[in-house]
């Protein structure tokens, strides 16, 4: 399952042509949000910053686009408002390219993430490093319509395109060793200037890790799209991973290495700040951050003026497919 509501949605919500062209029917959903009451939450990050970032051409080679194009369109009813292609472009935390919002927009076109090599190793039959066109050979691309909850308190719907983690870990051929999948994001200071800022206090490449029950759930995929186009570079092209009952700091962006371990894998944050970011990062309103509520959210598009604010949900509203994954362990504890 994914997004999981009911009724229907009337013809005159339907995100309009101008933004995704009417291409998919998972897409039906208003693109406007009323204005809710006003949280009481102390979250960094909470502005929106509408851009023009949506006018852009999004570039990526041609047999990309026409696997994005031709990719399955999502089976489930989708009555969730989707959040804008320009807060989804315009609005990130991607620390390569800086640590304000709007930096990845406005920095992240020097990457060049095509072509694209990703290197998988580790506890595995078949390990190897491949390009992106081949990892993507005889996969069928599918849209995935997600919340995504950023730890800070803010949050979107965004429709990816992408593949299951599972379909590629079972070609890679896990030995019984292979207890957890360990992701790195590219290292490259040149395109990348966060990696190469004398504030930054992250070791790079940045890591992340699931798993690997959570790794293989039918949830979890590894995206290469968003709204029917190429993934933008500051949304973490050319593939990043979406686990969407975890915070967004797990979603680790353009991955150049997977590898299957028997240890769990260090992981940037939770060395960073193990108090504050745990290895599992599970959205969970009951648990709040040292610094702030988790109970409430702010959904883009929102501002000071029109705060758009909705209750958080355990697992991101994704409990029915997930908690069975962490029966009988304390979410405190392993947060």
């Amino acid at each position: 399952m994914l997004i999981k509501h009911s009724g229907d949605i009337p013809s005159s919500e339907i995100t309009p042509e101008a933004i995704y062209n009417s291409r998919r029917d998972f897409m039906r959903g208003a693109m406007s949000v009323a204005a809710l009451g006003v949280g009481s939450f102390a979250a960094p990050g909470l502005m929106a910053a509408p851009t023009n970032i949506g006018d852009i051409e999004v570039k990526g080679p041609d047999w990309l686009k026409q696997q994005i194009a031709s990719a399955n369109a999502n089976k489930e009813k989708v009555t969730e408002a989707l959040t804008p292609y320009e807060h989804i472009t315009g609005y990130n935390n991607f620390y390569e390219y800086g640590y304000d919002k709007t930096d990845p927009a406005a920095k992240a076109h020097v990457l060049k993430p095509h072509p694209w090599t990703v290197e998988i190793a580790g506890e595995i039959a078949r390990p190897g490093t491949f390009a992106l066109e081949d990892l993507l050979k005889g996969i069928t691309l599918e849209e995935r319509v997600y919340r995504l909850r950023c730890v800070e308190a803010w949050s979107m719907v965004v429709p990816w395109v992408g593949f299951s983690l599972a379909d590629l870990i079972k070609r890679v051929e896990p030995t019984s060793k292979a207890k957890y999948v360990a992701f790195t994001t590219l290292e490259r200071p040149s395109e990348m200037p966060g990696q190469k800022s004398s504030f930054s206090t992250i070791d790079w490449p940045y890591r992340e890790g699931l798993r690997m029950d959570e790794a293989m759930h039918p949830l979890t995929i590894l995206a290469v799209g968003l709204y029917g186009k190429v993934l933008p570079n500051q949304n973490g092209a050319p593939l990043r991973l979406v686990v969407p009952w975890k915070y967004g700091f797990k979603y680790i962006k353009s991955i150049v290495k997977i590898e299957f371990t028997e240890k769990q894998p260090k992981t940037t944050w939770s060395m960073i700040a193990p108090d504050e970011y745990g290895f599992y990062a599970n959205v969970n309103p009951q648990v709040s951050h040292p610094r702030w509520s988790q109970a409430e959210e702010r959904r883009l598009p929102s501002g000071l003026l029109r705060p758009n604010i909705v209750p958080t949900q355990l697992f991101n509203g994704y409990a029915e497919q997930v908690a069975h994954l962490y029966k009988d362990m304390d979410l405190r504890k392993f947060y």
